[in-house]
């Protein structure tokens, strides 16, 4: 048919022309023509027009040609009226075209060219949907408000459209072939309708990428509107584009606001969708009992047994026992009810397939995210899931770990929203991390979630009304049958679901996190796992063992608590092997951490004592450092460990025991105690007075004669009697008004007496005794544990009681020769460092020694004491008017002569240092040491 009789000229110029009237005219002309050939059947002369209008129009290069070919489309389709299906093909993609021409005008014509097409053709524009909205998303962006004005306009039609028919509405032609698995969608949406989901999931899941907020507001409109549409259940492809929606709450108010809407929606049909699947199943298994129950008695009444029986009931009862593993099939129990009845009514949530791991997967990564929206609404869906998904979030336990913990103590307000809502991400994820921790713990250790409970569980009949429960229980006693599914148990204990060694890992992981909050809830959730499940976590060989001791040195105490708490319960119920292997790293950890052994060990070792065995601690303490190597810190353990056993209240039944040496037990106890106690004289002796052992005490003070007594030891017995004054040692005070039942005791504390210098330690421990001598005692002092035949009471033990003293005392001098000879080989090395630095200084600064210091008539012993003075008190401490004899030795020493060999002396001076570095008092005050004279220069005392 030739151009001629398609259209006349006078309508080609009127479409070709540039202003709208005369296009406008021209289409009406062409209205006119397409409804006379339409009335008439005329398909070839409409198609004709059609094919005109797109070729030479509609793609035309020309835009006003574009823009006239637009305006006929439309008026052709509003003159083909509901025929215009037919003809859909060849109208929609020109128009569809011109959506992206350059030309802001024909754009904006394109709009209102669709706009016409779909209100005529109503549900039929359906059939392309995707490309409309495809379309339409972009031109939400535009940068020309017309356009953007006409892009509405056609959005609001096209969204009344799809809410009113895209569940009902079939289209007349034939439906293209689906290219989305349909399959996966919820078993109420339609499948022949012109409008297919499926279909458009795709489409969506790539334009939610989109960063424009236009565009953004425009996809969350659709949303909305299509989450709108009950038969739709848009919530069961949510994962399809979650990810990207979520992105939108970093979005200015307007588009967020439209987010927190729509997500909390989802969430919402979420749980209504759960909440009906559970009441579905419940009235499955009780619908399904009670039918058996009535088969049962049927049978009874018939002389047949259930198992025997090959009615359709019977049938359907063995049909809905699952082969495979003996579980009843509520989903074939529900849907055998329905049939030949009818689909019944429709309830929200029925039917509806949501994809829990898929979601979980997607909200894993904005847990974490900077944007405080984004991991507020992240977490608060975690939240419902572990209510809503139980078994889909224990398997993602160590993810959340990772992800929950370092939000603990994430402290950001923010607003949301126009209104001003203040939210703190950290109470969310206290809230969280409760529940997860709540829903791990109550969780059976060897289930599997992913099956269901027996049918007779506890928790199934909790779950029945009290009638339906004795109608079961009855059933069940009845039914040989089903008696045998009784067995089922037996089926879930397969493999946890639990992950306990992913788990573990993520938790040691945060104890480098730099909150505190963190750290201690990893503590407390590898509390809970261990105590839960002891056997799967925290072995002595996995690794973890070295990060939990190394934690002791946290700078948190709760954290260390918590940590001490875990190890004290891992060795409580772990084997010996892992008891010492405990108790040796602890040891080399303060031994490689001096300064955690001053300020935490106190600490750690009483919260140790207060949760195991006390004395099993002691014990393994004892045997290992008899055996250190390290005598210093050795010594200095033994110090700390006679420290907390005199004074703290978590050892006080383990004081008793040491009291009670008349038994075996407290004997052996003794024993082990003293041979590494030996490394400490001053700790020796107090264990002695400890276990009431006065008589050993006194041999050993006999044995401190021998001894280099340094500050440090003077410092200790200054402190032993300031304990002896305590509360602790109330008992032995008391002892001293029974001389005759011990004299010993007299004798330890006035050898401590002697021991010490004069000062506010030996001032309190000397009017101790006055107060007790003048009572007429003192003669009841034994003058010689040799000579000395007094009958011992009861309670004092002797050689034969069990413990060897004599060998204890030869132990004891042989550990503490052993010190002096270390500490006599440090010396001497410290010594040659320092002397081989003098020199090498010396011949660095000969030349200006020279210069510096003219010769003089000091004699070489002179030069060697005033150097010796630089850097010690030039003035000797007055003399005591209550010092009695030993002041005569100082006078006759010469100037400059290094006094070696007056031991009296060294022990006043050290002790007086002591006196006055311990107690830091007034030294005028108290009692002084005795004097040095002043007028002898350079008289140098050895430390």
């Amino acid at each position: 048919m030739s151009d001629v009789l398609v259209l006349s000229a006078q309508i080609v110029r009127g479409l070709n022309d540039k202003a709208y009237e005369k296009r406008k005219a021209a289409a009406l002309e062409v209205e006119k023509l397409i409804r006379e050939y339409s009335a008439s059947k005329e398909t070839e002369r409409v198609r004709a027009i059609l094919d005109k209008l797109v070729q030479d129009f509609a793609y035309s290069v020309n835009a006003n040609a574009r823009n006239g070919g637009l305006i006929g489309l439309a008026a052709a389709s509003i003159a083909l009226g509901p025929d215009v299906a037919a003809y859909l093909d060849d109208i929609v993609p020109p128009v569809l075209a011109c959506f992206a021409d350059q030309d802001s005008r024909v754009r904006y014509y394109a709009c209102e060219s669709m706009y016409n097409i779909a209100k005529v053709s109503k549900g039929e524009i359906l059939r392309y949907f995707n490309e409309v909205f495809d379309a339409m998303s972009k031109l939400a962006a535009d940068s020309e408000l017309s356009v953007k004005n006409g892009a509405e306009l056609l959005d609001r039609l096209i969204k009344d459209i799809v809410a009113e028919q895209s569940t009902t509405y079939v289209s007349i032609l034939a439906h293209p072939p689906l290219s989305h698995d349909d399959s996966m969608g919820p078993v109420s949406m339609p499948r022949t309708t012109a409008f297919s989901l499926p279909r458009f999931i795709p489409l969506l899941s790539e334009r939610i990428r989109a960063k424009n907020p236009f565009t953004r507001n425009f996809l969350v409109s659709w949303i909305t509107v299509l989450d709108s549409i009950p038969d739709l259940e848009l919530v069961s492809f949510l994962p399809d584009f979650l990810d990207g929606l979520l992105q939108f709450l970093s979005d200015p108010n307007d588009v967020r606001y439209a987010t927190s809407s729509v997500l909390a929606n989802f969430l919402a049909e979420i749980r209504i969708t759960v909440e009906v699947k559970e009441q579905q199943k419940q009235q499955s298994m009780k619908t399904y009992f009670l039918e058996q129950q009535k088969l049962s008695e049927t049978a009874s009444d018939a002389g047949e047994s259930i198992k025997d029986g090959d009615g359709d009931d019977a049938t359907l009862v063995k049909s809905s026992i699952n082969s495979a593993d003996g579980d009843v099939n509520w989903d074939a129990v529900s849907i055998s009810e329905t049939e030949g009845k009818g689909k019944g009514s429709w309830v929200p949530g029925q039917g509806v397939v949501i994809s829990y791991t898929r979601i979980v997967e997607i909200l894993m990564p904005h847990l974490s995210s900077h944007e405080e929206e984004i991991q507020a609404t992240a977490l608060k869906w975690i939240n419902e899931f572990i209510t809503l998904a139980k078994d889909v979030i224990i398997a993602f336990t160590p993810q959340l770990i990772s992800a929950v913990l370092p939000s603990l103590a994430h402290l950001v307000v923010h607003i949301l929203y126009t209104h001003i809502h203040v939210e703190i991400i950290k109470n969310v994820a206290v809230e969280v991390n409760r529940n997860l921790y709540k829903l791990i713990l109550e969780t059976p250790t060897n289930t599997n979630p992913s099956l269901q409970p027996p049918p007779y569980s506890s928790a199934h009949l909790s779950s029945v009304s009290p009638v339906d429960s004795s109608v079961l229980l009855s059933h069940m006693g009845n039914n040989k049958e089903t008696n045998s599914i009784n067995t089922l148990p037996l089926i879930y204990e397969q493999a946890d679901p639990f992950d306990y060694q992913e788990t573990v890992k993520a938790l040691v992981h945060q104890f480098k996190n730099d909150h505190e909050e963190t750290r201690v809830a990893s503590l407390d959730w590898l509390l809970m796992l261990h105590k839960k499940a002891p056997k799967k976590i925290l072995a002595i060989d996995d690794g973890t063992f070295p990060v939990l001791l190394k934690t002791l040195s946290d700078q948190s105490e709760e954290v260390v608590k918590r940590d001490l708490q875990l190890l004290a319960q891992l060795s409580s119920s772990s084997e010996d092997e892992f008891f010492t292997r405990f108790m040796v790293d602890l040891l080399k950890l303060f031994s490689t951490d001096r300064r955690l052994l001053e300020s935490r060990g106190s600490l750690i070792i009483r919260h140790l004592c207060s949760s195991l065995n006390s004395e099993r601690i002691y014990r393994t303490f004892a045997e290992i450092l008899e055996r250190e190597e390290d005598i210093e810190f050795a010594s200095n353990m033994v110090q700390n460990l006679n420290s907390i056993l005199i004074t703290t209240p978590e050892l006080s039944d383990l004081r008793k025991r040491l009291k009670n040496l008349e038994t075996k037990d407290g004997q052996m106890l003794f024993t082990a105690l003293y041979k590494s106690w030996c490394h400490n004289p001053v700790s020796t002796f107090s264990l002695c007075l400890l276990a009431q052992a006065y008589e050993h005490a006194a041999n050993l003070l006999q044995s401190f004669a021998d001894l280099d007594i340094t500050v440090n030891l003077l410092i200790q017995i200054d402190k032993l009697v300031q304990l002896i004054e305590s509360p602790v040692f109330t008992y032995l005070r008391l002892q001293l008004l029974e001389p005759e039942k011990y004299p010993y005791l007299f004798k330890c504390l006035y050898g401590l007496l002697m021991l010490l210098p004069q000062s506010s330690a030996f001032a309190s421990l000397k009017n101790r005794l006055t107060s007790v001598s003048s009572m007429g005692f003192l003669h009841l002092i034994p003058k010689s544990a040799h000579t000395t035949d007094i009958r011992r009471p009861k309670g004092v033990p002797t050689k034969e009681d069990g413990i060897k003293f004599q060998e204890l005392l030869t132990h004891f001098r042989a550990v503490q020769t052993k010190h002096e000879k270390t500490r006599k080989q440090s010396l001497q090395s410290l010594g040659r460092s320092n002397s081989q630095l003098n020199r090498n200084r010396h011949g660095r600064n000969r030349d200006r020694d020279k210069s510096t210091f003219p010769s003089s008539n000091l004699s070489p012993s002179t030069h060697l004491s005033t150097n010796k003075h630089i850097g010690s008190n030039a003035q000797s401490p007055p003399h005591s008017s209550d010092h009695k004899g030993g002041s005569g030795t100082s006078g006759s020493t010469s100037s400059g002569i290094i006094s070696t060999s007056q031991p009296k002396r060294r022990l006043s001076a050290a002790s007086n240092a002591s006196a006055t570095s311990d107690h830091g008092g007034n030294s005028s005050s108290r009692p002084q040491s005795p004097p040095i004279n002043s007028s002898k220069r350079g008289i140098v005392y050895r430390k």
